[in-house]
């Protein structure tokens, strides 16, 4: 079954139609729900005007932004790479140190997936009552509707995309669920398989998206699913798919859409003391440069991660920081990483500590100093809210300055999915892939334009967080370079970059699946155990065991489930044992 238990999937149906508001807040249903049925709900309450949909919609949202969704996408895609180690308070979430550790079972609270199916479940009801209201309400146009039916289908369609990547082959519901007489008892359906649904499913709506929201409304431009955010779920899930064609064309579109809103808002792209600068960092994509003035970085951290809604940023997850303390703060981050100068559950992981400058290949580069604090063995990302990083002299390191911390139980980091420098390294991952083999010289000629663009992209999105002057390139192009060492250049780019955002994971399990085996993640997994590290290098060299178990609550529930073989039954069976 997809949760594990019936009544908290049609409780979670009721409760998005009761309670949900626009102003994407999470809410609560109380006792309410033991009074009156969903079907009554529904059928006679609800479903009869534009306003009842739009507020179910809203509720699809505030869902998505709930911290066990949240913390999920982080220990799901992040948490066990080589990036992530265990924080001094480790021992307040004991499923936490079991992942940490790779001593998975599947009892383990983390692999529940019910709040994804929740979402999944909200969209699907929207999708199908949304046509009955525009049936009865003229003020729901049907152009209206249509994008109603994109944003509903994207939301649906990425948390199928966080389940497959994790699980790999997940239940496929393309129904709602609304009364307790449906079947829920339903087989896997294949990574393959969901996958392609995703990518049909997104094509037939992607032009029915809204392009943008109305100026009035800031939040939404990149808070809520738009044409740019579809098509940057399309270019993952091509190159996912190894159709690298349609991986370059959708990450063009949306790269060209945020040029095109960047000449609308150049102050936004423009952070440099001058537009040659400006150009000699980041050329003529739309990425924010991080230096300021010539001795001074950060500006690139503190807009797309602390202030928010970034003019490089196509989706996130909002957590609005000018309405008080009563407003939803980012309680996931503030739980793993930390808040205040305080470290938490997770910690940068001992590769990163030990070998600082690996993968960052130079002490001028600013992530190493935004992204996490050696000394105080601290991941930072998310938990400042601004930096300054001051650019010395060429023999001595940056330094830094005006850390400003979220408090405790205040952070309002937004959680960014997609952002343009992420495209842009997908579209370098694609390219790298398009490269032949060999080194003739009609495989060099055929090879050159493939691995000019890769390294020009790669090379942009390093350029721009290079905290000296005057700036000198880190990377060195070289028309000799072999498809391996583009492809290693890339993945590496994408760790510096993305770090800590939930991607590190999902990257290297995507690496695994194109190779057709896990070695190469096993050996980069297994690096930053302390002790172990042999053992879990062997079981991660098996493809099964690169995934997760499904939790045992859902295996008794759903008998048609069979669990992942690398964890046997999952009756009292941790990752160790088996």
């Amino acid at each position: 079954m997809i949760t594990n238990n019936i009544k908290k999937v049609i409780a979670g149906a009721s409760c998005l139609l009761v309670c949900a508001t626009p102003s994407l807040l999470l809410t609560s249903c109380g006792d309410f729900l033991e009074i009156e049925a969903q079907n009554e709900i529904t059928l006679e309450q609800f479903w009869k005007e534009k306003a009842d949909v739009d507020n179910v919609v809203a509720g699809c949202y505030s869902r998505l932004q709930g911290s066990d969704i949240v913390r999920r996408m982080m220990i799901w895609g992040e948490f066990r790479s080589d990036n992530v180690g265990i924080g001094n308070f480790i021992n307040e979430d004991i499923n936490l140190e079991k992942v940490l550790n790779e001593n998975l079972d599947a009892s383990n609270a983390y692999t529940a997936w019910d709040g994804f199916y929740n979402v999944i479940n909200r969209c699907n009801t929207v999708l199908l009552y949304a046509p009955q209201v525009a049936e009865k309400d003229p003020a729901f146009t049907p152009e209206e509707l249509r994008a109603t039916v994109a944003e509903v289908s994207a939301l649906r369609d990425l948390c199928y995309f966080y389940l497959i990547r994790t699980f790999r082959d997940v239940p496929l519901m393309k129904e709602a669920i609304i009364d307790d007489n449906q079947n829920i008892t339903v087989p896997a359906t294949s990574f393959e398989e969901v996958l392609d649904f995703l990518i049909s499913d997104l094509e037939s709506v992607k032009d029915d998206a809204r392009p943008k929201y109305p100026a009035t409304k800031p939040y939404y431009q990149t808070g809520r699913i738009t044409q740019d955010a579809v098509k940057a779920m399309l270019c993952e899930m091509y190159l996912w798919k190894g159709d690298y064609q349609n991986c370059v064309k959708y990450a063009d579109e949306v790269i060209q859409s945020k040029k095109e809103q960047a000449k609308d808002n150049p102050s936004k792209t423009s952070m440099m003391t001058s537009s040659a600068d400006n150009l000699k960092r980041v050329g003529t994509y739309p990425i924010i440069s991080d230096a300021i003035d010539n001795k001074t970085y950060g500006a690139a951290y503190q807009s797309i991660f602390g202030t928010g809604n970034s003019s490089e940023s196509i989706f996130e997850l909002v957590y609005t920081k000018n309405s008080g303390t009563s407003m939803l703060s980012n309680e996931a981050v503030n739980a793993f990483y930390g808040y205040a100068g305080t470290k938490r559950y997770a910690a940068p992981s001992s590769v990163l500590i030990e070998t600082k400058t690996t993968p960052y290949q130079n002490k001028y580069d600013a992530r190493q100093y935004e992204n996490l604090s050696v000394s105080d063995e601290m991941i930072t990302k998310y938990m400042l809210q601004s930096i300054r990083i001051k650019a010395n002299d060429r023999n001595s390191e940056p330094t830094t300055s005006d850390k400003a911390y979220y408090t405790r139980d205040l952070n309002k980091s937004n959680w960014v999915i997609y952002r343009v420098s992420d495209i842009m390294l997908l579209k370098a991952e694609a390219l790298a892939e398009m490269l032949r083999e060999g080194d003739d010289e009609a495989t060099k000629a055929s090879n050159k334009p493939y691995l000019q663009e890769a390294f020009t992209l790669v090379n942009t999105v390093n350029k721009r967080s290079l905290a000296e002057w005057p700036m000198v390139d880190t990377l060195v192009w070289s028309e000799n370079m072999s498809k391996s060492e583009m492809q290693e250049l890339v993945m590496t780019e994408r760790q510096r970059e993305l770090m800590f955002e939930g991607k590190r994971y999902f990257d290297l399990v995507r690496q695994a699946r194109r190779l057709g085996e896990s070695k190469t993640l096993a050996q980069t997994v297994s690096a930053k155990q302390s002790s172990g590290g042999g053992y879990v290098q062997n079981k991660l060299s098996k493809m099964d065991a690169i995934y997760w178990p499904y939790h045992l609550d859902e295996i008794k529930v759903n008998p048609s489930l069979v669990q992942n073989p690398a964890f046997g039954s999952g009756e009292n069976q941790s990752y160790t044992k088996n």
